[in-house]
C-alpha cells in the first residue's frame, strides 16, 4: 500500500467513525473512542505520573505460540529456560492465563487494545495492509502520551504493523515467520517508518536484540521507556539458530497421549474436529510438519533461542544498575499443539493451544516467588501495563490488571470467559467457533452448519478426551453453559467490518 493510499484509508476510517458513534454512545457499549476521549483520559494522569518520584521502565517480551508448558519454570522436562523462569521466580507467574483468539494477528491486537477480536474488528490474520480503527488507542498510545518512549522490534504482525502508530523506534516485520535466514524488517523513529530492508546471515531474533540494546544505549534523558522485543522464533518452519544444530539430538520425544487417537476415529470428537487438516505428517500446505520428533526439538530449540536473547536484556539492565527500577512482562500470542491428537497449529479453543504463558517481574509492586491460579486473559494485559505505569485504563479496555494479585489471591477475580475463532477459510481448515470456559468446564461451539459442539469437565479430565456433550446426564450444565455463553457473548460490543476491511 502507497503512503498516501494509506492516508486515504486513515481519512475516511476516522470519518465514517465518527458518523458512527459519540463519545456517549461509546462509554454506554460502543465501540468509537473519540479523539477527545483519548486526549482527556491522557492529558489529565500525565502531570501527576510525571510528578511521581520515578515511574518504572517496561519491558515487554512477548512469545510466538509459546505453550504454557515450554518454560522449565512450569516443569517442561526437556525445555531449560533459566532467563525466562528467572521472571516468575522472582516475580509473579500465572498458572492459567490465556487468550482469547489462538491465532498471531488478533491475540496480537488485543493484547495492545486489551478489547476482543469481535469489538476491534481484527478477526484474523487477513487484511493485514489495513491499520486498526484509529479511534482505538493501543497501550502505547496511552504510554507515550504520559512520557514514555516507545518502542516495538521484532516480529509485530498485526494490522498494518501498527506502522501508523507512534513510536520512538520501530524496527519490525509484518509476516506471520519472516526468512530465518536472511530475515526482512522496516525501521523507524519518531513516528516515521521506513522501507523494508533485506538482512543477510543473521538469526532475526538476534538481530532484533541487537537493535533493542542499541536504543536502550541512547539518551533519553529522565524519560522512562517502553520496549516491546516480540520474538518470531519457534514459529514455523521452525528454523534453528546455528549454534543449536545439534540440540536435542539424543533426545528421546514422548508422544503424547491421545497422538493416535486418528486411527481409532477421534473418539467423542466432533466432524469440525475430525476434518480440520492441522494433522502431523499429513499436510501439504505444511512440509515442516511433517514429524513429530522434529517439530517438538525445532520448537524447543527456538525457544532456547528466545531465552537465551531475554537474558541478553537482562544482563544489560544489571550492567546499567535498572534492573529494579524496571517492570519485565513476559506473555506469549497463543499456545500451540505440539502433537496432542495428532495435531500442529493453534485455532482451536482445546487447553494446548490457547494456555499460554504469563509472567512479571517488578519488585517494588510484586514480592519475589508469588504463583496465582486465577484465570487471566490477554485483555489484561494492555491495563496491566498502564497500572504498572500509574496511567488510568480507559473505561472500554475489556480486561482488568492482574497487579492486585500480587498482593494478595482473589477467588472472585474471574469465574468465567469467553472465546472467539474467526478465520475462514484457512490452511489448517479449522471452522469458526466460540466457547466459555470457566475454572472446571468448557463448552466449545462450532458455529457454521451443522453446528456443533464439545463438553469438558476439566477437573476430572483435563486432557479433554471425554466429550460429555449429549450425554443425559449432563443436560443441565450443558443448558447451562449454553446460557451463560450467549450472555458473554451478549456483553462484547461487535464493530461491524466489511468483508475488505
Amino acid at each position: 500500500m502507497s503512503q498516501q493510499n494509506g492516508l486515504d484509508q486513515k481519512n475516511q476510517t476516522v470519518e465514517q467513525t465518527g458518523k458512527e458513534a459519540t463519545r456517549r454512545e461509546f462509554l454506554q457499549g460502543s465501540l468509537a473512542v473519540a479523539g477527545t476521549l483519548l486526549a482527556s483520559q491522557v492529558s489529565r494522569p500525565t502531570a501527576s505520573a510525571e510528578a511521581k518520584p520515578k515511574r518504572p521502565n517496561l519491558v515487554f517480551f512477548f512469545g510466538e505460540g509459546q505453550r504454557a508448558d515450554a518454560l522449565s519454570i512450569a516443569g517442561n522436562p526437556i525445555l531449560k529456560t533459566p532467563n525466562h523462569d528467572r521472571i516468575g521466580r522472582e516475580g509473579i507467574r500465572f498458572r492459567n492465563a490465556f487468550c482469547t483468539n489462538a491465532l498471531c494477528a488478533p491475540a496480537r491486537a488485543t493484547t495492545l487494545t486489551g478489547m476482543y477480536s469481535r469489538s476491534t474488528g481484527a478477526l484474523s490474520n487477513e487484511h493485514l495492509n489495513t491499520p486498526l480503527p484509529t479511534d482505538i488507542p493501543i497501550f502505547t498510545d496511552l504510554l507515550h502520551e504520559a512520557g514514555y518512549e516507545v518502542a516495538i522490534l521484532g516480529k509485530v504482525h498485526i494490522r498494518n504493523g501498527v506502522e501508523d502508530r507512534y513510536w520512538d523506534y520501530y524496527f519490525g516485520h509484518n509476516n506471520p515467520g519472516n526468512n530465518y535466514a536472511n530475515p526482512f524488517f522496516k525501521e523507524g523513529r519518531k513516528g516515521q517508518v521506513g522501507p523494508e530492508k533485506q538482512y543477510h546471515n543473521i538469526y532475526p531474533d538476534d538481530l532484533t536484540v541487537d537493535r533493542a540494546l542499541a536504543w536502550l544505549e541512547e539518551d533519553r534523558g529522565d524519560k522512562p521507556f517502553c520496549l516491546l522485543v516480540w520474538f518470531v522464533a519457534p514459529h514455523e518452519p521452525f528454523f534453528r539458530a546455528r549454534r543449536h544444530f545439534d540440540l536435542y539430538r539424543e533426545t528421546t520425544i514422548t508422544k503424547p497421549a491421545t497422538f493416535d487417537d486418528d486411527l481409532k476415529g477421534y473418539p467423542g470428537k466432533p466432524k469440525s474436529f475430525v476434518d480440520a487438516e492441522n494433522k502431523i505428517g499429513t499436510t501439504p500446505t505444511h512440509v515442516a510438519c511433517g514429524s513429530h520428533e522434529g517439530i517438538v526439538k525445532d520448537y524447543y530449540s527456538g525457544l532456547v533461542a528466545v531465552d537465551e536473547n531475554i537474558g541478553r536484556i537482562f544482563s544489560y539492565l544489571e550492567k546499567k544498575n535498572i534492573l529494579d527500577d524496571t517492570a519485565i512482562v513476559q506473555g506469549s500470542d497463543h499456545g500451540f499443539f505440539l502433537g496432542e491428537w495428532r495435531l500442529f497449529d493453534k485455532r482451536l479453543m482445546h487447553e494446548p493451544s490457547i494456555r499460554v504463558p504469563l509472567m512479571i517481574r517488578y519488585p517494588k509492586r510484586i514480592p519475589a516467588g508469588t504463583v496465582r491460579d486465577e484465570m487471566v486473559l490477554d485483555t489484561d494485559l494492555a491495563p496491566t501495563f498502564l497500572d504498572l505505569a500509574g496511567v488510568p485504563i480507559p473505561e472500554h479496555m475489556q480486561g482488568k490488571s492482574v497487579l492486585p494479585l500480587a498482593k494478595a489471591a482473589d477467588p472472585s477475580f474471574r469465574q468465567e470467559w469467553f472465546y472467539e475463532y474467526f478465520e475462514w477459510p484457512n490452511p489448517e481448515g479449522v471452522r469458526p467457533h466460540n466457547g466459555i470456559r470457566t475454572e472446571r468446564y468448557k463448552l466449545i461451539h462450532y458455529v457454521m452448519e451443522p453446528q456443533e459442539f464439545e463438553l469438558y469437565d476439566l477437573a476430572s479430565d483435563p486432557g479433554e478426551t471425554q466429550n460429555l456433550y449429549d450425554r443425559p446426564e449432563y443436560q443441565t450444565l450443558q443448558h447451562d453453559l449454553w446460557n451463560r455463553l450467549q450472555k458473554l457473548q451478549a456483553t462484547i460490543p461487535e464493530r461491524k467490518v466489511s468483508a475488505t476491511a
